[in-house]
């Protein structure tokens, strides 16, 4: 075998730069949706009870879907594309396991504290948007706490996972 037959894509009929547009084309393609609508999507949005307590609306981020279609390799919990709320539960402690808080709503006394502990092997928050519930990135098994010491509903999210909501009654 001589040298001449090592370098045949010399003589094929692309030339690199050719090679390298398409792939490049390829390539914009697969991360493009087709549409410009992502980039006039509001930021996340919560809105607070006028009572002083932290009922929180989540709009999604710039970029994703609330659409009920849970991000790859996520499950969605049984019942969270929309299904009615379950009752709320007493007790001072949340697992976050399965993508989801468990108990999703929780009815405590005034002076109660809450414990959410993260049960998943993916990172999760807890987090209020105009409330007092601000966790760091809770990695598996740590846990946050909070002592509730005003009357209200607390609605809550994963700032995450957006998808995961949940929320804290707070009884005199």
């Amino acid at each position: 075998m001589n040298n001449q037959s090592l370098v045949w894509w010399r003589r094929a009929p692309f030339s690199g730069a050719v090679l390298a547009t398409v792939a490049l084309t390829v390539l914009a393609a697969c991360g493009s949706s087709g549409s410009d609508t992502a980039a006039a999507t509001p930021p996340p949005a919560a809105t607070a009870a006028a009572d002083g307590g932290a009922t929180a609306t989540a709009t999604p981020m710039t970029g994703m879907s609330m659409s009920g279609t849970p991000m790859p390799g996520m499950q969605m919990p049984a019942g969270g594309t929309g299904s009615a709320a379950p009752a709320p539960v007493t007790g001072t402690t949340v697992d976050i396991k399965n993508f989801a808080f468990s108990p999703a709503n929780l009815t405590v006394r005034v002076g109660t504290t809450v414990t959410w502990t993260n049960r998943d092997s993916d990172a999760h928050t807890v987090v209020s948007s105009n409330g007092p519930l601000r966790s760091p990135t809770l990695d598996t098994g740590d846990s946050y706490r909070y002592t509730f010491t005003k009357v209200g509903t607390y609605a809550y999210l994963c700032s995450i996972h957006p998808f995961m909501l949940g929320s804290v009654q707070v009884t005199a």
